[in-house]
C-alpha cells in the first residue's frame, strides 16, 4: 500500500515538473511528453524497466491510435490472383447415339473451374508471391490490384511441397511492394495485420497478434514451419500479406484450423525468410525451389531416445541414415547423431532443421551442432545441388498403350525433392501426365513409380518406352504409389 502511495506521490510530482517545464519557452513538449510517458509507465507497473521498443499502451491517446496508416502504406502491393483452368466434361449420355451425335457432337464441351485468392507484390519489376493451391494446375492466371487494373501473369516458379507460388506481371511503370522482413525476428505476442480478399468480397484488413512459432504437420503441405496468428484469415485470403508493425511482409497466409470453413482465431503464414529464397530462385530462372542437399535423412528425438542418450529433454534432429560420400558423410555426421543448433539457431525438431537448410543456399557451409557420444561439438557442412543421377533425360512416352501422354524420368535426388518424394526413392517414375491421355484415363498419377511391365523389370526410361511400344492388347504392369504396390491388368 505505501508502495503504491509512494509511486502515485512520484508520478504526481513528475507531472508537475512537466507541466511546469512545458511551459518555458523554446523546451521541446514532444520529447517531455515522450520520456514523462516512458517515467510513467515504469511507475505503473512497479517501478521496473521495460524494453525501449516493446512496452504495453499507456493513456487514453495510444489507446486509441489507429492501423490506418499502416494499411494505406502496404495495402497497394497485395493483390487478387484469379486463376482458371479448363476441364473436359464428361461425355455425353447420349455417346454412341447417331442420332444425337449428329446434331450435339460426340463430346460436351469443356468446362470452365476458377480460383480466387490474394498475392503479394514483392519487387517493382512485377513479381507476386501467392500459394501454389491457389494456382495449381491454372491455364490462365490474372492479376487485380487494389486501384483497379488488371494484368495477366506468367508463373515462373510453382512449389507445392512449400504451397509458393511466384508469378510476373509487366507494367512500363514500377508497381508498389511491401518489402519482405525478418520472420526470424518474430515473437509470440507481436502485433500483425492480415490483408487480403476473402471469400471475394473485396480487399480486406483485419489485426491480432502472433499467437505460435514453428507450428508443425498442420496438414496443408509439406513445409513444417509455419507462423501461428490470430489474426482473421478466411477462404480467398490465400497468399495475403501478413504484415508487421514496420510495414514488413513477415509471412504468406497459407491455410486456416476449421471446422466451419470459416476463421476461429488459428491462421497460419509460411515466413518471409522461406518466401525471400523462393523469390530468388524465381529471379535466377528456376521453376522450382531447389532446397541444398546434406545427404542424411532425420527423425523427431523421443522422450525415451533422450533419455538413453543421457540429454535433459527431448529436442533435436536425429540422424537416421547417412549417404556414402554425401556432405553428411564428408562431415563425420553418422547415425544416432543429434543435431542441436544450426548456425547459432536451436532445433528442436527435424522440421526446425529443414526449413533452416531450406532457407541456405547451395555452395554455401552451415555450422552444426551436433550431440554425438555423449559430448557436443561443432560441424561444419558443405550445402549443395541434388546431384543429378545418371540420366536426367524426361521421355513422352507415345503410341498406343495404357502409359501413353506420361512423361518419365529416371528417380535422382534432384528430381524426387522437385517432385516432393523421398530423396531415397529409386526407379523410373511418372513426372508429369497429359489429361486428355490414355494414361490419365487409366489412374496413372505424377509421382507413381513403374515397377514392371509385362514381366519385364523397368529401370530406365528408355526400357518403358520399349515396353510401351509392344504390339500387344493385354497390359500388365506394377505400380508403387506412396510405398504400396499396385498391380493391374487389362485389355487396351
Amino acid at each position: 500500500m505505501r508502495r503504491k502511495k509512494f509511486f502515485a506521490l512520484v508520478a504526481a510530482g513528475a507531472i508537475s515538473v512537466a507541466a511546469a517545464l512545458s511551459s518555458a519557452p523554446g523546451f521541446a513538449q514532444e520529447k517531455i511528453g515522450k520520456e514523462l510517458s516512458d517515467v510513467l509507465t515504469d511507475l505503473l507497473r512497479g517501478g521496473e524497466s521495460a524494453p525501449v521498443d516493446k512496452r504495453v499502451p499507456f493513456g487514453r491517446e495510444e489507446m486509441q491510435l489507429s492501423f490506418a496508416p499502416l494499411v494505406k502504406q502496404t495495402s497497394p502491393a497485395v493483390v487478387n490472383v484469379y486463376a482458371s483452368q479448363q476441364r473436359q466434361a464428361a461425355n455425353s449420355p447420349f455417346a454412341g447415339d447417331p442420332f444425337f451425335e449428329r446434331f450435339f457432337g460426340r463430346q460436351m464441351p469443356p468446362r470452365v473451374q476458377s480460383s480466387l485468392g490474394s498475392g503479394v507484390l514483392v519487387d517493382p519489376t512485377g513479381y507476386v508471391v501467392t500459394n501454389y493451391h491457389v494456382i495449381r494446375d491454372a491455364d490462365d492466371v490474372k492479376v487485380a490490384m487494389s486501384d483497379g487494373r488488371e494484368f495477366n501473369s506468367k508463373i515462373l516458379l510453382k512449389d507445392e511441397s512449400l504451397d509458393l507460388a511466384v508469378l510476373k506481371i509487366e507494367s512500363p511503370e514500377p508497381f508498389p511492394i511491401v518489402p519482405l522482413g525478418d520472420s526470424d525476428a518474430l515473437e509470440v505476442g507481436d502485433l500483425v495485420i492480415a490483408i487480403g480478399n476473402p471469400f471475394g468480397v473485396g480487399q480486406t484488413t483485419t489485426s491480432g497478434i502472433v499467437s505460435g512459432l514453428a507450428r508443425t504437420h498442420i496438414g496443408v503441405s509439406d513445409f513444417g514451419f509455419f507462423i501461428q496468428t490470430d489474426a482473421a484469415i478466411n477462404p480467398g485470403n490465400s497468399g495475403g500479406a501478413l504484415i508487421d508493425m514496420d510495414g514488413e511482409v513477415v509471412g504468406i497466409n497459407t491455410a486456416i484450423f476449421s471446422r466451419s470453413g470459416g476463421s476461429i482465431g488459428i491462421g497460419f503464414a509460411i515466413p518471409s525468410n522461406m518466401v525471400r529464397a523462393v523469390v530468388a530462385a524465381a529471379k535466377e530462372g528456376l521453376d522450382y525451389y531447389e532446397r541444398p542437399f546434406v545427404g542424411a535423412s532425420f527423425e523427431s528425438v523421443t522422450a525415451q531416445i533422450a533419455e538413453a542418450l543421457g540429454m535433459p529433454r527431448p529436442s533435436g534432429a536425429l540422424v537416421r541414415a547417412v549417404e556414402p560420400e554425401g556432405p553428411a558423410a564428408k562431415a563425420g555426421l553418422k547415425p544416432g547423431d543429434v543435431v542441436l543448433a544450426m548456425n547459432g539457431a536451436p532445433i528442436e525438431h527435424p522440421d526446425a532443421l529443414g526449413y533452416r537448410l531450406a532457407t541456405q543456399t547451395a555452395g554455401t557451409v552451415a555450422q552444426l551442432q551436433v550431440l554425438s557420444g555423449g559430448q557436443e561439438h561443432a560441424v561444419d557442412i558443405e550445402l549443395i545441388r541434388p546431384p543429378a543421377g545418371t540420366s536426367s533425360a524426361e521421355i513422352i512416352i507415345e503410341g498406343r498403350s495404357p502409359f501413353a501422354g506420361a512423361k518419365v524420368a529416371e528417380l535422382s535426388p534432384r528430381l524426387a525433392q522437385r517432385l516432393g518424394m523421398n530423396a531415397q526413392a529409386k526407379g523410373v517414375t511418372v513426372v508429369e501426365i497429359d489429361r486428355n491421355s490414355p494414361a490419365a484415363g487409366f489412374g496413372l498419377r505424377p509421382k507413381d513409380i513403374v515397377r514392371e511391365v509385362n514381366g519385364e523389370t523397368i529401370d530406365t526410361p528408355e526400357k518403358l518406352r520399349e515396353a510401351a511400344a509392344a504390339e500387344t492388347r493385354w497390359w500388365r504392369f506394377t505400380v508403387e504409389r506412396d510405398g504400396r504396390l499396385m498391380q493391374q491388368m487389362l485389355r487396351y
